[in-house]
């Protein structure tokens, strides 16, 4: 139970870490905490890292905002429609299963981390759209489908996020990230309302993991501004070969 314990905080600390930086910190949390209570319902387990998870996107995000001019009016549009997407998905999780996900997700990864990888432009420049009404459309349509999925299943959500926010947007890794950080914590809070209204939160076990996310994403929010979008552009393959390597073994073996 120590042992369990102790992976816990310090996965907690590292997802917050990851997290700040480029989005996927329920790769890390999220098998930690199937494994610690192998036994319990996967909603009470993804209530439970969503609880532990605002916290660190708060910081991220205000820690952001204080370097960055952030870009309002893409991002509070597909806040509120993230919103009212994750709520629906946490909906849903309730009452079916998300595994059938997997084999999707995993091909879009391999799509995500390919594009990132022969475009070695991408994200590195912060071009927006000249349409601000075209701009605020596609950010609600990003935020509302990615919203959904953050809250019926979550992992790899802030990497969507990210790619979405540059790919259609025309965003750089920094404005992207920010970006992602003010959807992600719509998202959590809407979840969190669903998961807590049917009891589906170890309350113990995630407020203390939340102090260690908050740790880990003060760090890792520091190392983001300081090196800035081809430091992100790494970490985010990173990020997205290890989800893809998660899903391929969760999809084949």
């Amino acid at each position: 139970m120590l042992m369990d314990s102790t992976f816990l905080l310090l996965g907690a600390f590292f997802a917050g870490m990851v997290d700040a930086v480029v989005g996927g910190g329920g790769l890390i949390q999220i098998p930690l905490l199937f494994s610690a209570f192998p036994q319990a319902s996967p909603a009470t387990l993804f209530g439970t890292n969503k609880l532990a998870s605002v916290f660190g996107t708060a910081s991220a995000a205000l820690q952001y905002g204080r370097r960055l001019s952030i870009p309002w009016q893409a991002a509070g549009p597909a806040a509120v429609a993230a919103a009212l997407g994750s709520w629906l998905g946490a909906r849903a999780v309730v009452l079916f299963p998300p595994a059938a996900l997997r084999p999707l997700i995993l091909v879009l990864l391999i799509v995500v981390a390919l594009y990132t990888f022969l475009r070695k432009d991408f994200g590195i420049h912060h071009q927006r759209l000249a349409s601000a009404r075209r701009e605020c459309g596609l950010a609600i349509l990003i935020g509302a489908g990615i919203g959904f999925y953050d809250g019926f299943f979550g992992p790899g959500t802030g990497s969507f996020l990210s790619f979405l926010f540059i790919r259609v947007l025309g965003m750089d890794f920094l404005h992207a990230s920010v970006s992602a950080k003010i959807i992600n914590v719509s998202t959590n809070l809407a979840a969190i309302t669903v998961f807590v209204s049917h009891g589906a939160v170890f309350w113990q076990v995630a407020l203390v993991m939340a102090c260690c996310n908050f740790l880990g994403s003060r760090v890792g929010t520091g190392l983001a501004l300081r090196h800035g979008a081809v430091f992100i552009r790494k970490a985010f393959l990173v990020v997205v070969l290890l989800l893809i390597l998660r899903f391929a073994a969760d999809t084949f073996l």
